[in-house]
């Protein structure tokens, strides 16, 4: 909040440091293809339900989403929060619902046969 009113009214954004903070990032495996294969109306509604559930995750774990990029996912914990004494366990519990989540998300609704999203999963301290 304070960066963003410090933006409003004309000032520099000095950096902020902070000690310890865990990063969970995603992407789409097959994505390139999947593209290649879809529609871009397809793969808009595609991004769209996964990522409207990844944001409902990143609520329900109290997480901090960062972006997303094409198919990437990134969001962190003990940022904007002080979560110093559970951030790994809160990104590591997303990242688990994530991957469920992720399963039970077909690619194309009107097109069974291409089967359900996969994604790869990573995250850091």
């Amino acid at each position: 909040k304070h960066i963003a009113e410090a933006l409003r009214n004309g000032r520099k954004v000095e950096p902020e440091r902070k000690e310890l903070v865990t990063i969970f990032f995603s992407d789409i495996v097959g994505f390139t293809n999947i593209s290649a294969a879809t529609s871009p109306e397809k793969v808009a509604d595609l991004l769209d339900r996964l990522y409207e559930r990844f944001d409902k995750l990143s609520y329900n774990h109290d997480v901090f989403k960062i972006e997303t990029i094409g198919d990437a996912y990134i969001c962190v914990t003990n940022l904007v929060k002080d979560q110093k004494n559970d951030h790994v366990k809160r990104i590591a519990e997303f990242a688990m619902d994530a991957i469920h989540a992720a399963n039970e998300t077909p690619i194309d609704q009107d097109d069974p046969a291409k089967g359900n999203v996969q994604i790869r999963v990573g995250f850091h301290s």
